[in-house]
């Protein structure tokens, strides 16, 4: 079994006179097996925000489901589903998401305090992942004194730290310089590498070419998809661009 399977899964936004719908999602199947590092590339528009979002258990599917380790997401009740989440997922966005009131540590700890783990506890799981990750020098600053790359280590810190079953990085190197941009990139590569599964929803061509696996969203659905195999970083870029330009003279071609 599969760790995360999608089975036609569609949403649709109705106004609230109920005189307009407009279907962000119309029937979207895939599965991502433990251990894989997808990346979700799709134009704005595409659906691609609303399906992380329903996969973050922050929307419900109008229809279709979603199986976590063979658990239904719609099937949680809402007073559970944010324990569900700590538990379960891992999030990683591209505005850090970091408390600025808090010290990095404290922000790292935060998912374990939600989950009342004890102190010594979450002393004891955060040694390996910031040592890991590089930062345990910056345990003691805050947010707005790190740098770009460094708020972004946190955050991965903060996603890793309950040891979850899937990463949901939405954008992650978005805003980050290019050096930066390269540093994530090669912690996403080596977390993966230690068998830790990542969806990651991207516009970056660089970003996506270093998963193993590209699904492509069009018009709410997943119209194609490129498996890594043995492509280098350069062919796997490549390859996704070419995707791209596609895409987009079909879409041209339509209007």
């Amino acid at each position: 079994m599969s760790l995360l399977e999608v089975k036609n899964l569609k949403k649709t936004y109705t106004s609230k006179l109920g005189l307009m719908q407009v279907k962000a999602l119309t029937n979207v199947n895939f599965s991502v097996e433990k251990g894989e590092y997808v990346a979700i590339m799709g134009e704005s528009g595409s659906g691609k925000t609303t399906l992380l979002n329903i996969l973050a258990a922050l929307d419900r599917p109008t229809s279709g489901s979603i199986l976590l380790n063979g658990q239904e997401l719609s099937k949680i009740k809402d007073a559970k589903l944010s324990a569900f989440r700590r538990q379960h997922l891992g999030f990683v966005f591209q505005d850090f998401n970091l408390l600025d009131t808090f010290n990095n540590q404290d922000n790292i700890f935060l998912p374990l305090v939600l989950n009342n783990e004890k102190y010594r506890t979450m002393k004891h799981k955060l040694r390996p992942v910031v040592n890991e990750l590089g930062i345990s020098d910056l345990m003691k600053k805050f947010p707005y004194e790190c740098s770009g790359g460094q708020k972004q280590r946190v955050a991965i810190a903060r996603a890793l730290i309950t040891d979850p079953e899937l990463v949901l990085a939405d954008e992650p190197t978005g805003a980050l310089d290019s050096k930066s941009t390269d540093e994530v990139l090669r912690l996403f590569e080596k977390i993966n590498e230690q068998g830790q599964t990542i969806l990651m929803v991207t516009h970056s061509v660089k970003a996506a070419s270093h998963a193993k696996r590209v699904l492509f969203i069009k018009d709410g659905s997943v119209f194609h998809q490129i498996y890594r195999g043995e492509r280098g970083y350069d062919e796997m870029f490549e390859t996704i661009s070419e995707t791209l330009s596609l895409l987009a003279r079909e879409d041209g071609a339509h209007v």
